[in-house]
């Protein structure tokens, strides 16, 4: 089968859940176990299985970044290049790409790239989100190794090509947009389990995997990744963007996360920025340098990831309040009660309206709180109960538990397709998900008061929030041709931003900047900080070909 066709097949553009999920469904993605060895043997026998089949992204990141048109003075500024208007169009202008350079990326990747219109316009529009931009990449490759990745970035920065990594599509900011147009580096190839370190508690993984078929690779040994972005996420991506999920409040986010990385440079170089060590004060933390930086500074290639034992038991139980503000506060008050919970989440009545429309499901429509307690029966049951009696002091009511396996997984598989269970309320329009992270004692005012302003328009509006560590998303639902639409889903955003950053919070807690949130940098992070970032960004990619014009605002100068 091409290379061209197959990925065409994997690749649907379409929202539709079902279409999107049949066509998931036909191909799996596969993990190459290489190595696995604890510290007194190895096992050389490579292992192969399929994955089950990846559900549509609710929310979630990708490795995907923005491209914009490349720079000779990376200390020159210029205008946003973002639409003004609510229009969410990035603009750029496109610069042809060299026929000599086109030579090199075939010499390099053989058949493993890609001139095909159907294939680079299904790489240069997001599967999941609204954003789009003028144009799409002129190549995709598919690299398989590392020393293909070193090749192909070095090409691209002497032809002073922008550069665009792709990973699992799963962006919701317009990460994987090529207004410019350029190479998109798609890193599913690379999808390989090097070693798992069972003695160590740590795996070394190639950046195309996805953090699910990891942990199905991963349960036969006792061990998981705790990190659940959501469903097609990979662990490249995942890392570009410092994701997190549902499970931060107990285990933390990506950068607590992640031991080490291996990462192409702009020139073509390969930097190994930790050992394997649990621990070092060693030099510059690169790692943490890189996790977050978007595509922005290299290419990552190989990441060792911390892994945790599977609990030995869990509880998910759900409870009912009059408002969300009651909600919040509880859980608020869990947190301050010192329970070491793995899950508090919220669901305002219009998401659970719109799960029970999705999935034909009675749930009591009104704010819900869902916890998962963990360890030990007993210590699970009692930590249960502590925050029954805590829910029961803030009116919450209908207190109930599971902990049977397979209600658990359906409870938390209605909450992960939050996104799609809100389209089953309007399938024709899209969705705007805002993502703001605020002091956990500053959550309940800052749902409450973007619960009013929400609850007043027109659009049909949800909120889901990670409510142990503070962070909440609005789904707002839009038609993209409406004019009046795109005015009010832009001030909805904007007043949840702007009341998150006076609270000393952040306009992104787990999605990342790409084109959706740049514009908020300056007033989050000061102007010191923003010329801070693009000094690094200069002195890393001189030519600016990594991505330029994402992350940091182009009109930064220095």
């Amino acid at each position: 089968m091409a290379m061209s066709s197959w990925f065409s097949r994997l690749r649907c553009s379409s929202k539709c859940f079902f279409n999107f999920l049949a066509l998931r469904s036909s191909v799996s993605r596969k993990l190459v176990r290489t190595q696995t060895t604890t510290n007194s043997e190895s096992t050389k026998n490579p292992l192969l299985f399929w994955s089950s089949s990846l559900l549509p992204i609710a929310l979630a990141v990708s490795a995907g970044s923005l491209a914009l048109h490349p720079q000779s003075d990376p200390s020159f500024c210029e205008a946003s290049s973002i639409n003004s208007r609510a229009e969410f169009v990035v603009k750029g202008s496109h610069k042809e790409v060299p026929r000599e350079l086109i030579d090199e990326l075939k010499a390099i990747c053989q058949d493993n790239m890609t001139l095909d219109y159907e294939e680079r316009y299904n790489h240069g529009k997001p599967q999941n989100s609204f954003h789009k931009a003028v144009n799409i990449p002129d190549v995709v490759v598919f690299p398989r190794s590392e020393e293909q990745v070193s090749k192909i970035v070095n090409s691209c920065d002497k032809h002073k090509v922008p550069i665009v990594p792709y990973g699992g599509a799963t962006s919701i900011e317009g990460h994987t947009l090529s207004p410019n147009g350029g190479v998109c580096i798609d890193m599913s190839l690379m999808n390989r389990v090097k070693a798992l370190h069972v003695e160590d508690m740590d795996v070394v993984v190639e950046p195309g995997v996805g953090w699910m078929e990891l942990n199905e690779y991963l349960e036969p040994y006792g061990l998981f990744f705790p990190l659940d972005p959501g469903p097609g996420a990979t662990i490249g991506g995942m890392c570009a963007t410092r994701c997190s999920g549902s499970l931060a409040v107990r285990y933390g986010t990506m950068r607590d996360n992640v031991i080490g990385l291996k990462v192409v440079l702009a020139n073509g170089d390969v930097v190994k920025t930790a050992s394997r060590a649990r621990k070092s004060a060693a030099g510059y933390d690169l790692t943490r340098l890189v996790i977050g930086s978007e595509g922005t500074l290299g290419v990552i290639t190989e990441v060792t990831l911390r892994l945790q034992k599977i609990p030995q038991y869990s509880v998910v139980a759900m409870c009912n309040f009059p408002t969300v503000k009651d909600a919040a506060d509880v859980a608020i008050a869990t947190m301050l009660s010192g329970i070491q919970v793995s899950r508090v989440e919220l669901l305002d009545e219009v998401q659970v309206r719109a799960i029970n429309i999705a999935n034909g499901k009675s749930l009591p429509e009104t704010p819900t709180l869902m916890f998962e307690f963990i360890g030990t029966e007993a210590y699970s049951l009692e930590q249960t109960l502590i925050v029954q009696k805590i829910a029961s002091e803030h009116n919450g009511s209908d207190f109930i538990f599971a902990e049977d396996p397979e209600t658990k997984k359906e409870l938390w598989k209605m909450r992960k397709e939050a996104l799609w269970a809100c389209f089953a309320m309007e399938p024709n329009f899209e969705a705007m998900i805002t993502d703001v992270c605020v002091p956990l004692s500053c959550l309940a005012e800052l749902i409450s008061r973007s619960k009013q302003e929400l609850d007043a328009s027109e659009l049909i509006c949800t909120v889901i929030a990670h409510a142990g560590d503070g962070n909440f998303h609005a789904l707002i639902l839009f038609d993209p041709y409406n004019e009046e639409h795109r005015r009010e889903v832009q001030r909805l955003n904007h007043f949840m931003v702007h009341t998150a950053l006076s609270m000393e919070g952040t306009c992104t807690g787990e999605h990342g900047v790409g084109t959706g949130k740049i514009k908020y940098l300056e007033q989050e992070l000061g102007m010191e900080a923003l010329k801070t970032m693009k000094r690094i960004k200069a002195a890393l990619d001189p030519n600016n070909t990594m991505n330029p014009g994402k992350l940091i605002p182009s009109h930064v100068c220095f």
